[in-house]
């Protein structure tokens, strides 16, 4: 029951629509033992294509192990990705590189300009990631 939505003009452009059919670990929602990676999936790029493959390793090698999965939350890289693809809410669904528009904003106004906004976004990322149990 894939639907693909369209097909680039440069190279074969094919994407699920991710939203309400895979959830946040990239797992077909009504049948949770099939995952999909990569750019089928509506993340677009190598570095996100092999993010959401590393995703899906963990979330399996957790399945397998009787273990809860991963909550990567959205404030880091691999979890912002993996929360768009699978937001209900996304009517338009475009493939998605990661950037700061998909992660939640800085709650309040930085002064000092964009470098010293990204440190901060980029450390809150990195002590999300600390507090994560892998």
């Amino acid at each position: 029951n894939a639907e693909f939505l369209r097909y680039g003009v440069m190279h074969r452009n094919t994407y699920l629509r991710s939203p309400g059919f895979l959830n946040r670990y990239y797992q077909v929602i009504q049948e949770p033992r099939i995952s999909f990676a990569g750019q089928i999936t509506g993340v677009e790029g190598y570095v996100e294509s092999t993010a959401s493959g590393c995703l899906c390793g963990m979330e399996l090698a957790n399945r397998l192990l009787g273990k809860d999965p991963v909550d990567f939350p959205a404030e880091t890289a691999i979890g912002a990705l993996a929360l768009y693809i699978s937001n209900e809410s996304v009517t338009d669904f475009q493939p998605m590189n990661v950037n700061l528009g998909i992660m939640p904003p800085w709650p309040e106004r930085v002064k000092g300009g964009k470098r010293v906004k990204y440190a901060l976004i980029a450390q809150r990322a990195l002590e999300a990631l600390e507090a994560l149990e892998v």
